[in-house]
């Protein structure tokens, strides 16, 4: 038998481990300046966002490429309002998980279940067809609270608490979580982080969304996809470690030992670095600024101090390279803050995020070509078949 010998055409000749600098989609929707720590929201600065504008604001100016009039906004916020509740049957469903489930593999879970109760008609797959994508946007942004909410409570054997159409996006949520509801610093809080968490172009969860996108596959299994993607620790998960970190280290003093003992043992250090950032990631900051305002009211926390200290240690060590604090360095600490359990850090990212992934999602649906990349065969050719008789 001939052996089979590949043609030039069949060689790549360039490869870049995790699509590393290569582009893989044109965007309106957000704008990252690495170097120098800068982000946008459709041109708006996230600082500016971040001060003034809600979450409800934020995602309609993610969806629709501006900023909403008041009568745009008001008729969104009620549309999200009303759109919060979910069947009783995915609640059943809920209650079926083992209790230790963790609240990322509920919801991506019951994300993709959403789909069969609220079927994208077939005919208009890969169509943007404003009305039904809107209902799309509206449904999921509006239910992702509910479904974290419900879960963190029914998981210990606590019935979840119904919406209420009277509270802000992320009141209704701290509301739905905890049965209180939130005075108007923690209500900011959580809105605030909610914006700065909502968009952050081409990572991998969006990624995920627009691969599966292109395949005409329906909305909610495009953002199911994204949570599966934005559970890893590599991506949203981090904020968890950072946590994990912070208490182990336990105190300010032993924080030098702990930094240069990772150092010495080339271990990647939970919270600091970013595959785009090369100084200190814009919405660490601003999380930063938030749980100073958060300590003014509720009293110190040596969590905190431990934090700092890291990243001063940090800069002296590591900041010359471009390592200094993502968002999940101080995100963490923020939530613990406000009595948030550690395992929904997470699904809160998922919660703002959404409303990117949807935008992001809209735009696909304008293109309608799958995601077909090559690679780089390193294999054998030519091998023949070896019957089983000889191959001891």
């Amino acid at each position: 038998m001939a052996e089979h010998k590949p043609t030039e055409t069949a060689k790549i000749a360039c490869f870049s481990p995790g699509l590393a600098g290569i582009p893989v989609a044109e965007s309106a929707v957000s704008f990252v300046d690495g170097k120098k720590g800068y982000l946008e929201y459709r041109g708006i600065d996230i600082e500016q966002l971040a001060e003034n504008a809600s979450f409800e604001e934020t995602a309609w100016l993610l969806l629709y490429g501006k900023l909403p009039t008041s009568a745009e906004l008001s008729g969104f916020k009620h549309e999200l309002n009303h759109h919060r509740r979910i069947k009783f049957r995915i609640r059943d469903m809920m209650k079926c998980f083992p209790e230790s489930a963790h609240p990322m593999d509920s919801l991506q879970s019951t994300i993709a279940a959403l789909g069969m109760f609220y079927p994208f008609p077939k005919s208009l797959i890969g169509k943007l067809d404003e009305k039904t994508v809107h209902q799309v946007c509206v449904n999921l942004i509006a239910k992702m609270p509910t479904l974290v909410a419900a879960h963190a409570r029914m998981r210990h054997g606590d019935d979840p608490i119904a919406p209420r159409d009277d509270l802000s996006h992320a009141a209704n949520f701290f509301y739905m979580l905890t049965g209180d509801e939130p005075d108007a610093l923690t209500e900011r809080i959580i809105d605030v982080a909610l914006v700065v968490h909502a968009e952050h172009t081409m990572n991998a969860s969006t990624f995920s969304t627009l691969v599966v996108a292109s395949s005409h596959a329906d909305p909610y299994t495009s953002i199911s996809a994204a949570i599966g993607s934005l559970s890893g620790p590599l991506h949203g998960g981090a904020n968890e470690d950072v946590l994990k970190m912070l208490d182990e280290i336990g105190s300010v003093e032993a924080a030098e030992a702990y930094l240069y003992g990772k150092l010495d043992r080339k271990e990647k250090i939970p919270g600091l670095g970013h595959r785009v950032y090369k100084t200190k990631d814009p919405r660490a900051t601003l999380l930063q600024k938030l749980y100073v305002k958060l300590t003014e009211k509720l009293g110190p926390d040596p969590t905190y101090e431990i934090a700092s200290r890291i990243e001063e240690l940090s800069r002296q060590t590591l900041g010359k390279k471009g390592i200094c604090p993502n968002v999940d360095f101080y995100s963490g600490i923020v939530y613990r803050k406000l009595g948030i359990p550690t395992d929904l850090f997470t699904p809160i990212f998922a919660v703002a995020r959404v409303a990117g992934w949807l935008a992001h999602w809209k735009e696909q649906l304008g293109h309608g070509r799958i995601y077909r990349p090559q690679q780089i065969y390193t294999g054998q050719h030519g091998q023949a078949y070896i019957p089983m008789e000889k191959r001891d």
